[in-house]
């Protein structure tokens, strides 16, 4: 199961509570080129490699999907994934790009897409954060146009006005597609 959505939308926090309410569910975990931040813990956090071993996952087709931010690499270890669905379900939490890769290089993924009520409440659930600038969520704004303009090719569109009902929603449909 593969879930995206703008950033605000509050896919995170659904992945989350689906976790608890499904002990034989976990999540990916990504990898990245990029140094750990304070906290991290390598292989809960993300997996992480030199830009060398990168390349070469890359090259021996390691990954499901992966992409270059900031010079960084990050992506889903193929590995990874096909191990964790020997026990059960996996849920993979990525931008829509990688998740389209992702659908073509595993045409049995389900595609779920957590969209907002409306533009006004993803600025209101952006600006309530208060991490950001209006430049930043400007940005983000933008780029929420551009994910949800991709909800067609998703398998399921999940509007989260209520965090109980969206988990709910993701749950039914994890059931229906076992």
């Amino acid at each position: 199961m593969v879930i995206s959505g703008p950033s605000g939308v509050g896919k995170g926090t659904i992945v989350k509570e689906l976790l608890k309410l499904r002990p034989n569910a976990s999540l990916s975990i990504s990898c990245t080129t990029r140094a750990p931040r304070q906290g991290e813990v390598e292989g809960e956090s993300y997996f992480f490699l030199t830009k060398d071993a990168f390349e070469k996952a890359i090259a021996e087709g390691g990954f499901l999907e992966y992409s270059e931010h900031f010079d960084n690499y990050y992506g889903t270890p193929k590995a990874f994934v096909e191990s964790k669905l020997e026990s059960g379900d996996v849920i993979l939490e990525i931008e829509v790009d990688g998740a389209l890769n992702v659908k073509r290089v595993m045409p049995q993924a389900v595609l779920i897409m957590i969209a907002p009520p409306d533009r006004e409440t993803l600025y209101a659930r952006l600006k309530g954060r208060g991490t950001e600038g209006e430049d930043v969520i400007a940005r983000r704004m933008d780029r929420a146009d551009y994910e949800l303009g991709k909800s067609p090719l998703y398998d399921y569109v999940i509007i989260n006005d209520d965090l109980k009902t969206a988990v709910g929603e993701v749950e039914q449909i994890l059931e229906k597609e076992n």
